[in-house]
């Protein structure tokens, strides 16, 4: 249902058709978790290895990713930490940037999402720096 602002007049859609992509990307995200959390990918044969892994012997920064999320969907959030200290903050984000979009949708508000360059960079450097001491000797507490 849509209401009509007699001053602009303009369309404004009810609150639950601003929710209705927030809440499909959190349905979509809670079943990859669900499965992941069901499907153990500490078990070998049901998740493809990497393949920068399998061939370099190089760990990725998503090297750990599927055990982070399995550890954290079942409460072990050291165990998922250590599986992929930066897959855990990155669900942590996750949850913080859906609450804040489903806020701004219930006060009719877009999310924007405008990063500054600096950030961008800053989020590169972090990805690039975990990259690389997760793969030299004293980084081994970041192996998976």
């Amino acid at each position: 249902m849509h209401t009509v602002n007699a001053e602009s007049r303009r369309v404004t859609p009810s609150v639950p058709s601003r929710l209705a992509v927030p809440t499909g990307v959190l349905a979509a995200v809670a079943a990859a978790f669900a499965y992941v959390g069901t499907v153990d990918p500490n078990e070998p044969g049901h998740y493809p290895a990497c393949p920068l892994l399998r061939y370099t012997g190089l760990y990725c920064p998503g090297c750990g990713g599927l055990r982070s999320a399995h550890a954290f969907v079942h409460g072990d959030v050291p165990a998922a930490l250590h599986a992929n200290a930066l897959a855990t903050l990155g669900y942590l984000a996750f949850a913080v940037l859906w609450t804040v979009w489903v806020v701004r949708a219930v006060r009719g508000r877009p999310l924007r999402i405008d990063p500054r360059p600096g950030l961008v960079w800053g989020l590169g450097a972090l990805l690039l720096v975990f990259t690389v001491v997760r793969n030299l000797p004293f980084g081994g507490w970041l192996h998976p």
